[in-house]
């Protein structure tokens, strides 16, 4: 199950059960859990935690220092959870701060030449597309989808089942449910991701209420929020939560809204 090329440190932990690929390179400190597949010319180091049934594709760097010029050398992690696919080139780094780490959830999907930066929190059934970056400390929660191109300032979140469309930015959070676009735009909800994830009509129809109360009236969203008078479902109470919760600010509605039922919930990787 290990490539007699690859190059593994006597004191790395590697499962039995791990398949291990030419001129892969593990250094001491990592772990490897059960049944992972780790792809050739591979570079694991670092203090690296990688559970179980993880890919990783030809090329990746994960738990290698951050990028960050206040970095000193220092005991931090970078932990991964579960099933998650890693493609080609895709680089995740460790905290920067000695203790710190960063946190990938399961069943994710990193896109060739993503970037997850140090101390970034990633939940589970997320997509992180091709040549998408997401700088130090992102957040991106639950089933978000991240298309191709994408940067993501330091400190953002993106709340659950968002998607982010191709080449946008962003410094300030995205809402749960939205699609964002542009520079820190919101262009609607997303109907359709919503709909695959089991959201019945009415579930939406209120959604719909409560954006449009945060972001049409002309309230500031604070204000709308406390005034809000619709049905507050558990999905309403998660968006004003997050919003309610912010530190940088919210995206805001930029121009004229798409038609909802169209907004895509496919992933523009390249």
């Amino acid at each position: 199950m290990i490539h007699p090329t690859a190059i593994i440190h006597k004191n790395a932990r590697v499962d039995p059960s791990a398949e291990i690929g030419p001129y892969a390179v593990i250094d001491e400190n990592v772990k490897v859990g059960p049944r992972c597949r780790i792809g050739p010319h591979v570079h694991l180091t670092g203090f690296l935690t990688m559970g179980e049934g993880n890919v990783v594709h030809a090329g990746a760097v994960l738990g290698d220092a951050p990028q960050d010029l206040v970095y000193q050398p220092c005991e931090s992690y970078l932990r991964i959870g579960n099933h998650n696919t890693i493609r080609e080139m895709a680089t995740m780094h460790r905290g920067t701060k000695s203790g710190s780490e960063t946190l990938v959830g399961d069943h994710n999907f990193f896109m060739a030449t993503s970037h997850v930066a140090h101390n970034c929190r990633i939940g589970n059934h997320v997509i992180l597309s091709n040549c998408s970056l997401a700088a130090g400390y992102v957040e991106l929660h639950d089933q978000c989808i991240v298309s191709g191109g994408v940067v993501l300032h330091q400190f953002i979140r993106v709340g659950r089942l968002a998607i982010l469309r191709g080449q946008s930015r962003y410094s300030k959070d995205i809402p749960p449910y939205c699609v964002g676009d542009g520079t820190n735009g919101i262009v609607g909800l997303n109907t359709v991701g919503l709909r695959r994830a089991g959201l019945g009509p009415d579930a939406r129809k209120e959604l719909k209420r409560a954006f449009h109360a945060v972001f049409l009236t002309g309230k500031p969203p604070l204000e709308a929020i406390q005034s809000y008078d619709g049905n507050k479902t558990s999905e309403v109470k998660e968006f004003f939560g997050f919003i309610q919760e912010s530190k940088r600010g919210v995206c805001f509605v930029k121009g004229k809204l798409d038609d909802e039922e169209e907004a895509s919930s496919e992933p523009q990787g390249f």
